[in-house]
């Protein structure tokens, strides 16, 4: 079995590797579907995914669309762990070399707790870092935008919103303390490419989603960059709107070769909150108890 479904607390959700099943679309991993029990639809478009790992990057020529979106393209095995566990297992790909191991497990009563574990098999990388970027497809919620913690360098503390104008659009946010430069061959562009003029404080961001809030909370703030998209999901026909993705990257800086390296993410649909009670989901979550 490519996938499998899994129903926790309030969530209902479809766990799967990057194989096509039916109108599963292939080259899609991770949560194919989730829904709240007081929801009308997934969250996610249908066919696509969210949580998906999307691409591997190290600032080298992303023109060949098998190395662009190579996480789709290279085999990937799903496993079931119990019946509130799944992991997905990506042997080293063909171009970067970098094995990696997704496990997802829900918790009632509206979580999932995301570790991402990863290793480089060989000296493949152009540079000394590794970048992954991950896409959650929305499935044509009236408000686009990302909130978050932060602002402008100079002026944070605030609840603020992106929401890109166009893809490719200053569309990436950097912790306040991310000095990382990365460097890109000319070419194709990117999300990973172009940056915000803001940058968050607190690791986590949210949406809204009918009456529905959905959180991504991360646990190496330095580490990871908030990125939003207007259009990547496509279009919804029947809504006539389009579905935005609300994705997000890790950069591994000076990566050694045969070392593991470890995300950890929680994931949250419930119903609508205040941005008090978004911020306490993220003081009482407990990355290492994931």
């Amino acid at each position: 079995m490519a996938h499998g479904t899994f129903q926790v607390g309030d969530l209902t959700a479809v766990i799967g590797d990057n194989a096509a099943h039916e109108k599963h679309r292939k080259g899609y991993n991770g949560l194919w579907s989730l829904k709240h029990k007081t929801g009308s639809r997934s969250i996610f478009v249908p066919g696509i995914a969210g949580l998906n790992l999307e691409h591997i990057f190290d600032g080298g020529s992303i023109e060949d669309r098998d190395v662009f979106f190579e996480p789709r393209v290279a085999p990937m095995q799903y496993r079931k762990i119990s019946d509130s566990e799944a992991e997905l297992h990506q042997p080293p790909t063909p171009t970067y070399r970098l094995e990696s191991w997704t496990r997802f497990k829900l918790r009632a009563p509206h979580y999932i707790d995301m570790t991402f574990r990863c290793r480089a098999t060989q000296h493949a990388f152009k540079q000394d870092w590794i970048g992954l970027f991950w896409a959650s497809y929305i499935n044509a919620p009236l408000d686009k935008s990302i909130y978050f913690r932060g602002g402008w360098p100079n002026r944070l503390g605030l609840w603020s919103q992106l929401v890109s104008q166009e893809h490719n659009d200053e569309c990436t946010i950097l912790h306040r303390d991310d000095k990382k430069a990365l460097n890109y061959d000319p070419g194709r562009d990117a999300l990973f490419k172009n940056y915000s003029r803001m940058v968050y404080e607190e690791p986590f961001y949210y949406g809204n989603f009918e009456d529905h809030t959905w959180i991504t909370m991360f646990d190496r703030p330095e580490e990871v960059r908030f990125t939003h998209s207007p259009s990547g999901g496509g279009t919804n026909k029947l809504l006539q709107t389009t579905n935005p993705a609300w994705d997000f990257q890790w950069i591994i800086p000076d990566y050694e070769v045969n070392t593991d390296y470890t995300l950890r993410i929680r994931a949250v649909l419930r119903e609508r909150c205040s941005r008090e009670k978004i911020q306490q989901e993220f003081k009482d979550w407990d990355p290492q108890g994931a």
